[in-house]
């Protein structure tokens, strides 16, 4: 649905895209993540037609973005970060105006409107003016307008930003839903949002794709760093002293106390070391007995840090 290759923007001395190439397939959702200035919302821009790359080539649908950018901008609906509302409107007011430009036939124009405002629960305020209503409801107004004309492609900058913890909730289910039938790429600093929602994620760092396959897949290519979380009966200071003081041992950190006179520790250990039974006999000749150990998956955020701190990417 979403074919990228060679995509590179650049202004002036600064690459702020360098060559990415990636793909997006129908129905799929995505997850597109990065720091800050990694980027992502240049992508998207890109990918949209707000802004033009400076080299390199991407379809929507199999429509260029340079060549037929109408019908690129007929298939996506796009939420940047800050949505694009005139305050001075009312929701009812600023929606019908956002569907004459994207052409909806006046027929469908009223029942796509009020489906959508049902779907994302604005109709309580489709009479007020925009500027008056809370930053979550302006967000909830932004993915409305993204909606309008049931476009196939969603692209989704920071949907959820602004929204309280039900309001996450709801349209982080809306999402999902919406994806049974809709392409959807999803940038969000919010990890187990992703987690969550997303199918595959891109992780962009420094203009370049430096990941790209599901999170478990990810989290199975840092494997070779193993991570245990162990409990032990004893003294936090000499538990963590123990632990340290293991040639094949990264970090150890403590994780707090679940039980009377233990302590949970979190403990890294070197690439392609099994730390098990060194951690076991050591614990054990200081006379401090090991009640829990298993092994612990990276996370998305472990993976993002990992990925966007020393730049190695993951196979």
């Amino acid at each position: 649905m979403i074919v990228v290759q060679g995509l590179s923007k650049r202004y002036g001395q600064h690459t702020a895209v360098d060559a990415i190439s990636f793909k997006v397939e129908e129905g799929e959702i995505v997850g597109f993540l990065g720091p800050n200035g990694a980027g992502k919302t240049t992508t998207m821009n890109i990918i949209t037609g707000y802004i033009s790359a400076t080299e390199g080539k991407a379809t929507v649908a199999g429509y260029d973005i340079l060549e037929n950018p109408l019908e690129v901008k007929r298939t996506i609906g796009y939420l940047p970060e800050a949505p694009p509302l005139y305050l001075d409107m009312t929701v009812r007011e600023y929606l019908g105006f956002a569907a004459k430009i994207k052409r909806v036939g006046k027929a469908q124009r009223q029942g796509n409107l009020d489906t959508i405002m049902d779907l994302v629960k604005i109709a309580d305020v489709r009479g007020r003016l925009i500027k008056n209503l809370s930053k979550g409801y302006r967000q909830r107004v932004g993915l409305a307008q993204a909606l309008i004309g049931d476009p196939p492609v969603l692209i989704l900058d920071e949907p959820t930003i602004g929204l309280d913890p039900k309001q996450i909730i709801e349209i982080r289910n809306l999402i999902k839903e919406l994806g049974h039938e809709r392409t959807i790429i999803l940038s969000s600093h919010i990890l187990p949002e992703v987690t969550e929602i997303c199918q595959r994620v891109l992780i962009i760092h420094r203009g370049r794709i430096v990941a790209e396959d599901t999170i478990e897949n990810l989290s199975a290519g840092l494997s070779g760093r193993s991570r245990l979380a162990i409990r032990v009966a004893g003294s936090e200071k000499e538990a963590l002293k123990i632990c340290r003081s293991i040639p094949s041992v990264k970090s150890a950190e403590s994780a707090g106390c679940r039980e009377p006179d233990t302590i949970d520790l979190l403990i890294e250990a070197n690439e392609d070391q099994d730390i098990r039974r060194p951690l076991f006999r050591e614990m054990a000749e200081h006379d401090l007995p090991i009640l829990m150990m298993r092994s612990v998956d990276y996370s998305l955020e472990d993976i993002f840090i990992q990925l966007t701190t020393d730049e190695k990417g993951v196979s």
